[in-house]
């Protein structure tokens, strides 16, 4: 199998006054395409550092880390904002879309940064969207959207690039739990169509319905177990 991901002996440190924080203390995983991963800690494991750098949102301090073979730890802004766009899907825990933008419009957004033409993009957003169950709200703005919704338009704003990976930060969170079985019903079927996700949480209940399941504590992995 392809590795989408590969991270050799990560570290992140942050200063803090007069001392050294270390969010993540050698981070070393693989995850392969086609994967579904939950990486799951309680809060201050560094499980979030590890998800910034997993969206090329942030380096690590030291080692290094490989995106579709390519060693990304030390690229330039520009660049790294250039992988990021081009090779990963986000889907976040407060959605993170344009309120008064059409749900059609806030799904073209990563093409129109992209530089694809209006009706190329136009055709994948539509296509992205019914791929969500959403076909039929294409044109509704996201303040009259309900949360499950919402989620719904992020995660097919999250495929429309094709992207090597999906990484989704608690994408249940602020849902209740009927919109929240509907989302992570979603991400199971975009799994299975071959999609590589990694979904991070704090919740285990989320992160059994994963086919893998890295925990993180105190800045180390503390386990990796996989499905039978």
């Amino acid at each position: 199998m392809r590795k989408v991901i590969e991270t050799q002996d990560i570290t992140k440190e942050f200063p803090m006054a007069e001392e050294t924080v270390q969010a993540l203390r050698g981070v070393s995983v693989t995850v392969e395409s086609g994967e579904f991963c939950s990486i799951i800690g309680p809060s201050g494991s560094g499980k979030s550092t590890l998800m910034d750098i997993l969206g090329c949102l942030s380096r690590p301090t030291s080692g290094k880390y490989f995106l579709d073979g390519q060693d990304v730890s030390k690229l330039p802004d520009k660049k790294l904002a250039e992988v990021r766009n081009q090779k990963i899907g986000f889907v976040f825990q407060a959605y993170h879309l344009l309120a008064r933008a059409t749900a059609l419009k806030n799904v073209e957004l990563p093409l129109i940064y992209a530089g694809v033409g209006r009706g190329e993009r136009r055709r994948r957003a539509q296509e992205a969207l019914e791929r969500v169950g959403l076909g039929d709200r294409m044109g509704h703005r996201s303040n009259q959207l309900s949360g499950g919704q919402k989620q719904r338009v992020a995660i097919a704003r999250a495929l429309v690039t094709n992207p090597s990976l999906i990484l989704a930060d608690e994408p249940t969170g602020n849902l209740d739990s009927k919109s929240g079985e509907e989302i992570l019903e979603i991400l199971e079927n975009l799994h299975k169509q071959g999609n590589t996700l990694i979904l991070v949480t704090h919740d285990p209940k989320v992160a059994h319905l994963t086919n893998r399941i890295i925990r993180i504590f105190d800045g180390l992995i503390d386990s990796d177990s996989r499905k039978e």
